[in-house]
């Protein structure tokens, strides 16, 4: 344990957080999410939701202020323009958590799994809600 840190910040997940670059993505996915065959790099967090796992990550990583998607959910299939609760939570965490505003930009399902495949690393969580999927591109601390 560490001194003002998440405990469930594992040191597998530190690890990652600390050695991503800026502009390096890395997935937080709920409970079935293809994650062991996306990611070159899966962490597990199966007792953890996905809204647990993203205020964690964010109280370490600040989000890139120059992407211009830094945080991309799952579209909901069939009604693109619905937010699902667990998309809703997401940006309610980013908003009181966030160095910078970002909003959550919706992709394609298909186009969804194609940059999780490109990310740095996958967090899979215990998350059951549907949609309970976020990819968020890292930024960089200043000096």
């Amino acid at each position: 344990m560490l001194i003002g840190l998440d405990p469930i910040l594992s040191p597998q997940l530190l690890y990652i957080l600390r050695a991503m670059g800026h502009g390096d993505r890395i997935v937080i996915a709920d409970a079935n999410f293809p994650g062991d065959s996306c990611a070159s790099k899966l962490v597990r967090l199966d007792g953890v939701d996905a809204s647990r796992a993203l205020k964690a990550v964010l109280s370490v990583m600040p989000l890139d202020t120059y992407a211009e998607d830094p945080a991309i959910s799952m579209q909901v299939v069939g009604d693109p323009s619905e937010v699902p609760e667990a998309v809703a939570d997401f940006q309610r965490i980013i908003d009181e958590t966030a160095g910078t505003a970002a909003s959550i930009t919706p992709v394609e399902r298909f186009a969804f799994y194609e940059a999780a495949k490109s990310a740095y690393a996958v967090v899979q969580t215990g998350e059951r809600r549907f949609y309970g999927n976020i990819i968020l591109t890292k930024g960089v601390v200043p000096a």
